[in-house]
Formats: C-alpha cells, sequence, structure tokens
C-alpha cells in the first residue's frame, strides 16, 4: 500500500472520528449568551451586482433586510471570504454557473460564526459562537450575515486564522483533489506544475513534500522572479524554473537525479501547457484546472502517438456536486489540521469589508501583484 492510499485511509479514519474532533470546537461566553431563538436575522451589508460585466462597474455595497430564520435554519455573521478569479468571472458572466440576476450577492467561500438558531435545529450539532463554513460552498458570502439551512454549514475548528477557513475549501481542496484523483503516485514520484506562485500551486508543493513527492515549478517571467522562486523553495519546491529558462530543446536535462513527472497540472494553457507536456513521462497525465493566460492547450501529435500522454480536466465544483460533500468535509478538517501544526501555509492580505473597492482593485491588478485579497467583516 502506497503512502497516497495510506493517506486516503487516514482521512476515512478521520470521518469516523469526527464527533470525537468535534468536542475540541470552542464556543465564548458572549457567544453562548446569543438567542437561538430570534426569528429574523440582523440586516445585512452585501456586495450585489444587477448585471453581467467588469466587477469594478457593476458590483455596489448595499443594505439588506433582515432574513426570516426558519426553524431549521442557521443565521451566521461573517467574519471573512475571499475575492477568487472565480468570483469575478461569474460577474463578468463568463463562468459556467451564475446566480440569478438582478440583486445577486458575490462571493462564493467564507467562514462565520453562527449567530442563531432556528427552533428545531439541535443545538449539541451547531451552537452559538461556532465557527461554520458553507459546506459545499453556496453563492453569495460576500455579506455580513447570511441564513441558510444548518444542513448546508459544516463546523470547523477556530483556532486557525480565519482566513485559512476563509479559503480553505476551493484552492487547498482541488490540490487535494488533484494528488489524489488521477494517477496513483508513489513516494519518490515527480509531478511538474505551472502557475506555481498560485495558492493552489502552493499546496501542491506543501502537500507533496508532505507525503514523498517531488515537484517542478514553473513560474512566468516577471521582475522579483528570483524571490518567488525562494518563496516556493522554502515551501518544499525541489525546481523552480521560469518560462524562459525552459525555452531549450532538451528539457528533460534540467530534472538531474529526478524520474521524470507522471503527472502534470495545468492552470496556465498556452505554451505553459506545452511546457508540462515536453517533461511527462510515458503514459503521464495531464490535468487542466484553469487557463489564466486564455490561450488554448495545443497538443502535438507526437505527445499521443509516442508517449501516449493523456489530457484530463478538474472542476472543484462538478465534484462537489457528486455526493461528495461529507467526503470533502472529512478532507477539509484535515487540511485546517495541517495549518494548525504550520504545515500547510499560503500567501494572503486581510483587507477590512469598508475597504470592499481596495481589495476589488487589487484582485483585479490595478496594484501590480498583490497576495489573495480576503475581506475581513
Amino acid at each position: 500500500m502506497n503512502e497516497l492510499s495510506t493517506w486516503r485511509g487516514g482521512m476515512a479514519a478521520a470521518a469516523r472520528l469526527l464527533p470525537v474532533a468535534a468536542k475540541r470546537l470552542t464556543t465564548t461566553a458572549r457567544a453562548r449568551r446569543l438567542s437561538t431563538s430570534t426569528s429574523t436575522s440582523p440586516p445585512a451589508t452585501a456586495v450585489l451586482y444587477d448585471q453581467h460585466g467588469p466587477p469594478d462597474k457593476v458590483l455596489r455595497v448595499a443594505e439588506l433586510p433582515a432574513a426570516e430564520i426558519g426553524e431549521r435554519d442557521v443565521c451566521v455573521r461573517m467574519l471573512a471570504a475571499p475575492i477568487n478569479p472565480s468570483d469575478l468571472n461569474r460577474v463578468e458572466g463568463v463562468y459556467p454557473v451564475r446566480p440569478p440576476l438582478p440583486a445577486a450577492v458575490a462571493g462564493y467561500e467564507g467562514v462565520g460564526q453562527v449567530h442563531a438558531l432556528g427552533a428545531a435545529v439541535d443545538s449539541r450539532l451547531l451552537s452559538p459562537g461556532d465557527w461554520v463554513i458553507p459546506s459545499p460552498p453556496s453563492l453569495g458570502t460576500w455579506q455580513t450575515y447570511i441564513v441558510n439551512p444548518a444542513t448546508a454549514w459544516h463546523r470547523v475548528r477556530s483556532d486557525v486564522p480565519p482566513q485559512y477557513v476563509a479559503t480553505v475549501t476551493v484552492n487547498p481542496l482541488t490540490a487535494l483533489r488533484m494528488l489524489c484523483d488521477f494517477v496513483n503516485l508513489a513516494p519518490g514520484d515527480t509531478l511538474v506544475q505551472n502557475g506555481a506562485t498560485s495558492i493552489v500551486g502552493q499546496c501542491v508543493i506543501q502537500l507533496a513534500k508532505l507525503h514523498g513527492l517531488h515537484t517542478i515549478n514553473i513560474i512566468r517571467d516577471r521582475p522579483g522572479s528570483q524571490e518567488a522562486k525562494d518563496k516556493l523553495k522554502q515551501l518544499g519546491a525541489d525546481h523552480v524554473f521560469t518560462e524562459s529558462q525552459l525555452d531549450i530543446k532538451n528539457i528533460k536535462s534540467l530534472l538531474g537525479a529526478l524520474p521524470e513527472p507522471a503527472l502534470g497540472l495545468n492552470c496556465v494553457g498556452g505554451n505553459a501547457a506545452s511546457v508540462i507536456l515536453k517533461f511527462l513521462r510515458q503514459g503521464g497525465t495531464m490535468v487542466t484546472y484553469g487557463g489564466m493566460s486564455k490561450k488554448p492547450v495545443t497538443v502535438s501529435t507526437s505527445s499521443f502517438i509516442f508517449k501516449d500522454l493523456s489530457l484530463r480536466g478538474f472542476w472543484l465544483q462538478k465534484w462537489m456536486s457528486s455526493d461528495k460533500a461529507e467526503e470533502s468535509r472529512t478532507m477539509i478538517d484535515y487540511l485546517l489540521d495541517l495549518v494548525h501544526e504550520g504545515k500547510l501555509k499560503y500567501e494572503m492580505e486581510l483587507t477590512p469589508f469598508s475597504d470592499f473597492h481596495l481589495a476589488l482593485d487589487k484582485a483585479l491588478g490595478k496594484h501590480g501583484s498583490q497576495p489573495k485579497q480576503v475581506l475581513k467583516f
């Protein structure tokens, strides 16, 4: 049994221990005094849009009236929520799944604190003060209060920084699933990825290192690329190359003693994807989960005929929509345990919700290269 099989078994065991793990979740004395019978939520402040278009043009901050809390509902006061590229794509109208318009509330993941419970919600499962995330993620997290059925919330540990809990579902879970789902990797195997400075890329490096896998990482040429290389190596990257460094005929000569990669992860497309294909071993697999360059993946005929490469795709939202809610919750707990142990970290910047437009401009690249923006409510 290889390391990743053991890892999967460990996560299955973790699922059985969830009731035990839940006992460590804390609630504050103040939170326990909050009402569990409130019939309506407080009024909320939210980021909405009435039509698709450029996010800096169509997003607006508005006040929403109090919402009714049904018998089986939970009202959550949001603590933090990230601005992900997919959030911006939904606003632009180019993402496959979008909320109905007008007055759609933006945002897809985040963390909040239980504010009030409906009368029929078992307080042994959720209590005022508990930290929860929407699981599976749900649209409309960029608002100060949310009311959803109790079954839509997953209680999580509250002893890690809120920005990590707010961002655990989309990026770290994507990294974990891609390492498990496509190639049966064993300790000592190698994988190659582009977009290595992204949060998914940083998580891939650390998760691979934890389980004895080697990583070859590709970043774009830009000012400060050496600093970016150094940071990725500190996370555990074996090799980090800029795209221009790979503009050579014999790419595999750069591997040194590492075996040829069995798995490639592509979030860029275009030439950056073609480079991954050159690295892959006979029968290797490239998984595409993004297209930041907005250029197509082009594959040479020889890659299919002589190397028998496989091309796959991964979309987290589709995976989580296929009866994977409970499995994803177990993995989220596992990832947050790693955060608590200091074994998983990535760059983010907390920005007050009152400065939403500044955070949005940073997320849109108007202030140059910036860390992931996380709204703090």
